[in-house]
């Protein structure tokens, strides 16, 4: 079984998995992918500052003869004040 190296990358830089993983499909590759972006995503928003911004990170997937895949994600935290929150003060 190919064994695939799961990249992780943003602003910060690059941290390169050194261990990766077996896996039987490419299906599951895309489903490891998917789970790791999701795990940044979360992490990049509790982390992130409160006055917002935008952030973009990606899964950089690899096996033994190179790139086989990327997974980009973006989003954007924009502080908003309703306008009913403002009248109050």
């Amino acid at each position: 079984m190919p064994r695939y190296y799961f990249d992780l990358r943003d602003e910060k830089g690059i941290a390169l998995d050194e261990e990766g993983l077996e896996l039987a499909s490419h299906r599951a590759v895309q489903a490891e992918a998917a789970k790791s972006v999701a795990d940044m995503a979360r992490d990049a928003v509790l982390s992130a500052s409160p006055a917002g911004g935008r952030q973009t990170m990606a899964i950089d997937v690899r096996d033994d003869g190179g790139p086989v895949m990327q997974v980009t994600f973006s989003f954007e935290i924009e502080n908003l004040k309703t306008r009913s929150h403002a009248r109050d003060h």
